[in-house]
């Protein structure tokens, strides 16, 4: 890791955008790039676009960017983030959250979009006793070589209510929560971690109230290479932790039995929005603090891959075909909730993408 502003690693702009900020991105194995954008108080014509030729374009199309209430199960709510499956599907994780607003069902759902003909193939609603009122779903894996079609994870995030992991059987569309509240999913306390981004500590600081410590929990996610264990880490905390793939898909375990699974993986310097992994056995995470791209290697030393003054909060990371790892960086610390009401923000935000080994490809984990 680095503390200079000099740059360290190539950082190439695939895209800039000028209207909301975007979270996430992920990228197809034939190229196509797709980013989204959470209602957080922007104006957001549309939520999940494809990148064409520098442009967004609503996708699939405008009308499943319309959503009529906060509730709607046949259109995108608020989506935090979009994941390209092994299978080269595309999966929507909306939050049914816009403002962070209490969750009603129907709102939070995994949708699959078929990248051949760009329809919807399937939408999977949560139920109310898996999506909480509070949760707030951040970002998805998917393991194909599970089950009969595979299974996904998802972070729940929220500042407001338990965080845990939720498993899904992609198969059956039946969902479950794993280490519901446990230590490691969640914010560590002020007195633990204190970030510091562009020099100052970041913090909430409403307009008209006290400064509070950040509280978001579990939000960057992960599977290793062999798939055996799934990595996390809360956005407020610098620790990185690992639990047992086996231990959250088996339903016979109790919560208990699934937490004794759990292994903190230590200190990895910084705190990190996002997590991705490739079939070398490395682990990519971003680093808020230092305007950076870390790479842990398979055994456990870690590297900077890009550190750039741009970089400013790099969220959301995708491993491509074509030997890049793209990066979202949109200012999340300069929104109003953190700087006393005063929107800091300077468009436009940016994709950004930069070289990877040649060995560590996309991550295809099929049966």
């Amino acid at each position: 890791m680095t503390s200079s502003d000099e740059p360290t690693g190539t950082l190439e702009t695939v895209a800039t955008f000028d209207g909301p900020m975007p979270t996430g991105v992920t990228v197809s194995h034939r190229g196509r790039i797709f980013v989204n954008f959470p209602k957080w108080g922007d104006d957001v014509p549309a939520t999940v676009t494809e990148v064409r030729r520098g442009r967004t374009v609503p996708f699939p199309d405008q009308q499943w960017n319309t959503p009529d209430g906060d509730d709607d199960e046949h259109a995108f709510v608020s989506v935090q983030s979009v994941v390209v499956d092994p299978a080269d599907r595309l999966w929507v994780l909306d939050t049914g959250s816009p403002m962070f607003r209490p969750t009603r069902t129907g709102g939070p759902k995994l949708v699959c979009v078929d990248l051949d003909t760009d329809t919807v193939t399937r939408t999977i609603v949560f139920p109310a006793g898996v999506a909480l009122p509070t949760t707030y779903l951040n970002d998805v894996r998917f393991d194909l070589r599970r089950g009969t079609q595979g299974i996904a994870f998802i972070t729940d995030s929220s500042d407001q209510g338990p965080n845990g992991i939720i498993v899904v059987d992609l198969a059956t569309g039946e969902s479950w929560r794993r280490l519901h509240d446990h230590p490691s999913t969640k914010a560590e306390p002020l007195t633990v971690f204190r970030p510091v981004v562009e020099g100052r500590y970041l913090m909430q600081r409403p307009a008209d109230g006290e400064p509070q410590p950040l509280a978001m929990g579990a939000d960057g996610i992960a599977i290793s290479h062999d798939g055996q264990r799934l990595y996390y880490c809360p956005l407020a905390s610098r620790r990185l932790y690992s639990v047992s793939v086996d231990a959250l898909c088996d339903r016979s375990l109790d919560d208990a039995a699934v937490a004794a699974t759990v292994a903190d993986e230590g200190d990895k310097g910084s705190g990190s929005d996002g997590l991705e992994t490739d079939d070398a056995g490395n682990l990519y995470l971003t680093a808020y603090e230092h305007n950076a791209v870390l790479r842990r290697r398979p055994d456990g030393t870690y590297e900077t891959l890009v550190h750039d003054p741009r970089l400013l909060w790099p969220d959301t990371m995708s491993v491509a075909a074509d030997g890049h790892l793209y990066v979202t960086a949109n200012q999340l610390h300069r929104q109003p909730t953190y700087q006393y009401g005063k929107d800091l923000r300077h468009k436009p935000y940016a994709l950004f993408r930069t070289p990877i080994d040649a060995g560590a490809g996309p991550v295809r984990l099929r049966r």
